[in-house]
């Protein structure tokens, strides 16, 4: 797999673009997440024609259509990053990004909870900064964090996750797939949707018994939307569980009492939050190799993205 197009707030690639002249380097994001990744630095700020150091800026008025005010003059700068916005997703639709990590409360680039500030000068974290609005508006399926989120290890995981699902779509789809294809993407990812939920897993599963009776197109828009609605969704323990269960059924034949004892205990520990997921995935995919069991082979849940991101050991 080529590495992965992901947007991102420059000032976390460590560029001194903040109003202060700072920058907000996330070391996870470039030295680790980084080796997987091609970034695509954004910032609306500098790159809309405000200099550095600027004036602080701030949201104010409706959180639904908020302003953008500098703090201390007044200055309205709102419709020039409305224009600028415009036209910079625009550019960004041609560059094929899987994703994008925002800068949290920016009120240029905040995704969710940012202040916005009433005509007393109250703050209410309801607000969503302008740039990340109307690129979330232009691009509604794509996955997006921001450096917040990332130190959240389940969603830290759920994001990197559908990073890699949704670039090994798109390779799919660039190679002009047949229905065979699709019928092969589904199958491999089929537990990963159920673990994220199940009744999306059934959903997809019908879609897919009906491929040959719909357009190619229509096909793949409505299997790539139900595909990232389910994977948006939280993949709990209760529903880890559940799948690594159905696992341990592949292996009912093989398996001595001693050993299905052993990963039914494991399993059941990391239901309870006892062990980390890495635990009975490292255990069932001893299993998957010794037996080379030909369907969990293929299965991407046993091995979403590479180990040595470490997502599992902390979820």
């Amino acid at each position: 797999m080529q590495k992965i197009k992901l947007g991102i707030s420059s000032c976390l690639l460590g560029k001194k673009v903040r109003f202060d002249g700072g920058h907000q380097w996330d070391r996870f994001i470039t030295d680790t997440l980084g080796n997987y990744v091609e970034f695509v630095a954004v910032c609306p700020e500098v790159e809309s024609g405000l200099p550095v150091p600027r004036e602080a800026m701030r949201l104010v008025g409706d959180p639904a259509q908020p302003r953008l005010l500098t703090v201390r003059t007044g200055l309205d700068h709102t419709q020039r990053l409305v224009t600028w916005s415009r036209h910079r997703v625009q550019e960004l639709a041609a560059q094929d990004l899987c994703g994008f990590i925002f800068k949290s409360k920016s009120p240029s680039s905040g995704m969710a909870r940012v202040k916005v500030y009433n005509d007393q000068g109250v703050p209410a974290p309801r607000g969503v900064g302008i740039f990340a609005r109307i690129f979330m508006e232009r691009f509604p399926g794509l996955p997006v964090t921001d450096e917040g989120r990332l130190h959240d290890p389940a969603l830290r995981e759920n994001f990197i996750e559908r990073l890699f699902v949704l670039k090994r779509w798109r390779e799919l789809l660039a190679q002009h797939p047949g229905i065979g294809s699709l019928v092969d993407f589904h199958t491999r990812h089929q537990l990963l949707i159920l673990a994220h939920s199940p009744s999306h897993y059934r959903d997809l599963g019908k879609l897919v018994a009906r491929a040959r009776e719909i357009p190619r197109k229509e096909l793949s828009a409505g299997y790539q939307t139900l595909l990232l609605e389910a994977l948006r969704l939280q993949a709990t323990p209760r529903k880890n569980a559940d799948v690594l269960y159905h696992l341990l059924g592949y292996f009912k034949k093989q398996l001595t009492a001693d050993e299905k004892q052993e990963l039914l205990e494991v399993i059941e520990a990391y239901r309870r939050e006892y062990l980390p997921l890495i635990v009975p995935i490292t255990l069932i995919n001893h299993y998957v190799r010794k037996y080379r069991e030909p369907y969990l082979q293929e299965q991407y849940y046993l091995n979403p993205h590479p180990l040595e991101l470490k997502l599992r050991n902390h979820v």
